[in-house]
């Protein structure tokens, strides 16, 4: 079950001091051998797959509760933890141009534990387009990260902003085997409505988009023909009692409506069939694919979903009250505590006595913050 929505996360300049971010590694390295040791590798993915659970492993450490910096600087410690641990799993990618270099570091992850990486360098570009392209929000990618571990299991925690509204929205993944409803959660804060051509009823939409998409130049004239509908011209079609103006502006609010012939041509030699594909293919971006939903919707009377799929479940704030937060919020971090805390885990974790832990465990999780403590940071 899909677990989303848990905090806000407005975007926050600035970096984490050197000191904040050697201990951040080092109890993160802890926590790591901890996870791998009781859960295993899948088990740990699984985790940060759940976004609750990612953004009390952030609070835990030490990072901003409210942050875009959440997901870049808590993925980018762990990454660094794995790569200097043999736990048998590791990290790809992470925030801007590193993004980019994603194909070549999960080659060289999936050689060393003896697994297809033409299978994962495909889904890790398939689930970016998911996020980029086939689920619409107003929100662009600019950090993904792909963890991988020796089993072929795989999780994928990644980001985008809308710099209009000065918000980032987090999307989790695992081992997702169909693009129907595929996300493990979705954290941000929860629109009117998204287009969203992979929501748990979207198998016609898809199956009209590729439809449409194999018909070339003809779509090009299908989108004037629904541009001169909007300017309010006399057209030959005219579609049931529908407020074109109104459909034609929800798809807009999203950004232009534009077409890429080529990508459509080239969708069509292919004769691709199945919506992977079709997401695959270059040149298919966001304008086009609104383009494509807006003719089927339109002209073919097949509707996508506009169901954004945040919600707002559990509330992590209390993991801050571990060590504090890098803002001061709920306190400000004290280096002595945060010292004794790794060496208290490090102690726990060479003899593997976990008993008091699960104590701790016991006495705590019915613990309640107080609300007035949870405030923004800066």
């Amino acid at each position: 079950m899909m677990r989303s929505g848990i905090a806000e996360l407005p975007l926050h300049t600035g970096h984490v001091p050197p000191w904040l971010a050697s201990r951040m590694k080092r109890l993160a390295k802890i926590v790591l051998k901890i996870l791998v040791d009781e859960y295993g590798t899948k088990g740990t993915l699984e985790r940060f797959a759940d976004p609750v659970w990612f953004q009390a492993f952030n609070n835990l450490i030490g990072m901003d509760w409210d942050s875009s910096g959440s997901t870049t600087v808590t993925t980018g410690i762990v990454k660094e933890a794995l790569n200097e641990l043999n736990l048998g799993i590791k990290v790809a990618g992470g925030k801007g141009k590193v993004s980019r270099k994603t194909p070549d570091e999960l080659k060289v992850i999936a050689e060393k534990f003896d697994l297809p990486w033409e299978e994962y360098v495909k889904r890790s570009r398939l689930v970016a387009k998911v996020d980029s392209v086939a689920l619409q929000t107003g929100y662009q990618l600019y950090h993904h990260t792909f963890f991988l571990d020796e089993e072929g299991n795989w999780a994928v925690v990644q980001q985008g902003m809308n710099p209009e509204e000065k918000l980032a929205r987090r999307y989790h993944w695992f081992n997702a085997e169909e693009l129907l409803n595929p996300h493990r959660g979705v954290a941000g804060v929860k629109r009117d409505f998204a287009l969203n051509t992979v929501d748990r009823d979207s198998k016609e939409i898809q199956k009209t988009i590729i439809e449409i998409a194999q018909e070339g130049k003809k779509v090009a004239r299908e989108v004037e023909t629904i541009k001169a509908m909007k300017k309010g011209y006399m057209v030959f079609y005219k579609p049931r009692d529908v407020d074109v103006p109104k459909v034609i502006k929800r798809y807009e609010s999203l950004g232009k409506i534009e077409l890429n012939v080529k990508a459509l041509e080239f969708a069509r030699e292919l004769a691709v069939e199945d919506y992977e594909s079709l997401l695959l293919i270059k040149g298919l971006g966001p304008g086009t694919l609104r383009a494509l939903a807006l003719v089927a919707e339109l002209i073919y009377d097949v509707k996508p979903s506009w169901r954004d799929p945040v919600t707002h479940p559990i509330d992590p704030f209390k993991f801050a009250y571990a060590v504090g937060g890098k803002d001061r919020v709920p306190f400000r971090i004290e280096k002595g505590t945060y010292d004794d805390l790794i060496e208290f885990l490090m102690r726990l974790e060479e003899t593997k006595n976990r008993e008091i832990l699960k104590r701790v465990k016991r006495i705590t999780e019915r613990w309640k913050f107080p609300e007035e403590e949870k405030v923004p940071t800066f």
